[in-house]
């Protein structure tokens, strides 16, 4: 079995979790850039984080066999804070980077006006430099932050097909499943979906166009739900087929839009040409 992990932020991960994700199948993910869990100060905070996604954890990943690909944007939960959001400007020089392959995340976190300004900015980027986008759907107030979500991308010209709405459920799946964007399913303990929940969405909504991630980052997450996702497709009567378009070929799919999956190395080369004289990287986990 081959699993693409379509979101995962594997900074807040160990090296114990690459090597458990690469005997449960996963062979490549996308890491989005996210809220470190306490407020950044500078925009230099981004540009050092950003940095890190793109040269740093792409080594990493590679010591343990899986491709690592990562999306930038300012996230919606710091897009309310002035000391963050000069990071817009910033964005252009990393959008042209080839270990980009999106926009995230996105959207709303309150659904403030600074959330909506900062998210159809990066909308019209996301056009601009022909990437797919990844939209976080609030937490809160789920249903109306999702319809102003399909709203503000409708009013962006962008693709529907170039958009994924993330973090759904039983309430959001039907009005998005009928927006032409893709639908994003993260699988996380306690929170969000679980593995039987999804196989019952899947059973309704069939397939095509739906990403299942595990998100895990720094709570309380499992980097393993994809597989366990998996799992119980099979045991629900699901065929290896179907299994492998929902783990593996969707998201190749989704990100391959961007023109710059690396599946074959060639950017494991050029970040390993970056640390191969770093005391850290000598020195492993």
């Amino acid at each position: 079995m081959r699993i693409f992990d379509p979101h995962i932020h594997m900074t807040s991960r160990t090296t114990d979790d690459y090597r458990a994700m690469y005997d449960a199948g996963v062979r490549a993910l996308v890491e989005p850039a996210f809220w470190l869990g306490q407020p950044r100060t500078s925009p230099g905070s981004f540009t050092d984080y950003f940095d890190a996604l793109l040269g740093w954890e792409p080594y990493r990943a590679a010591q343990f066999g899986i491709r690592h690909h990562c999306t930038v944007g300012l996230n919606p939960k710091e897009a309310n804070d002035p000391r963050c959001t000069p990071v817009l400007d910033l964005l252009p020089r990393y959008l042209a980077k080839d270990g980009v392959v999106a926009v995230g995340e996105i959207g709303y976190d309150t659904m403030t006006d600074a959330e909506e300004h900062a998210f159809a900015t990066q909308l019209a980027l996301a056009v601009e430099f022909g990437l797919p986008a990844l939209v976080h759907t609030p937490h809160r107030d789920k249903a109306g932050g999702t319809a102003r979500s399909l709203a503000v991308v409708g009013e962006s010209g962008i693709d529907p097909g170039y958009v994924v709405l993330d973090h759904l459920n039983e309430v959001t799946v039907g009005e998005v499943a009928g927006s032409g964007c893709w639908m994003g399913f993260s699988i996380y303990p306690d929170t969000k979906m679980t593995p039987d929940r999804m196989v019952a969405v899947l059973k309704r909504y069939g397939t095509e166009r739906i990403l299942v991630n595990s998100a895990a980052d720094w709570g309380h997450s499992d980097p393993l739900l994809t597989r366990a996702t998996a799992d119980a497709m099979l045991a629900a009567g699901f065929d290896h087929d179907e299994v492998d378009r929902v783990m593996w070929r969707n998201p190749l799919i989704f990100y391959g839009q961007s023109g710059r999956l690396d599946l074959d190395g060639s950017n494991d080369v050029q970040a390993a040409g970056l640390y191969a004289g770093n005391s850290i990287a000598r020195g492993g986990s």
